[in-house]
């Protein structure tokens, strides 16, 4: 019973260390995805060792696979967590004499309009940028002004220039 315990939190913080770092890689944290990634491999090998030299008991390894799926479900309630980077929204509304902009300003976001062309009329499209750590209360914010807004959001990996990156460094 030690031995499935063990090797359930191995796979665990394993798995939870790769999601992590992987989200730090695709972040751009070049100096910590290196690091953390030297732990992970340590843990990792140590765990699959020690599952390779046991596998008379199949409750071994279904011990290593359940701590992966919940080492990845950790990992990923971490990263939420964390919230690293920014977001960047899209909002798209038919009505032109919206107060959304003006809200979103005061609010303290970039915001920048342009004019499109839907199938069904005119619309504005603001591009609006945040901190992911408010992306849920941007969404929030926009939806409280115009509910029949068509909003989707992008993570962009690289901001510079423009007021209000400035303003967050």
């Amino acid at each position: 019973m030690l031995l499935i315990l063990q090797i359930f939190i191995i796979s665990f913080v394993y798995v939870t260390l790769n999601t992590i770092r992987f989200m730090l890689t695709i972040k751009g944290y070049r100096l910590f995805a290196p690091l953390l990634s030297m732990v992970e491999i340590v843990i990792y090998v140590t765990g699959l060792s020690i599952v390779m030299s046991s596998l008379d008991n199949p409750l071994n390894l279904a011990s290593y696979a359940v701590g992966y799926g919940v080492g990845i479900a950790l990992g990923i309630k971490i990263e939420d967590w964390l919230a690293l980077g920014y977001t960047m929204m899209t909002v798209m509304t038919s009505d032109q004499e919206t107060k959304l902009p003006d809200k979103l300003w005061e609010a303290g976001y970039g915001v920048t309009i342009t004019q499109a062309q839907g199938r069904h009329g005119s619309r504005l499209v603001l591009n609006v940028l945040a901190i992911r750590k408010k992306e849920r209360e941007l969404i929030n914010t926009i939806l409280e002004i115009d509910e029949k807004a068509f909003i989707y959001s992008s993570d962009p990996k690289y901001v510079r220039g423009g007021f209000w990156s400035k303003r967050v460094r």
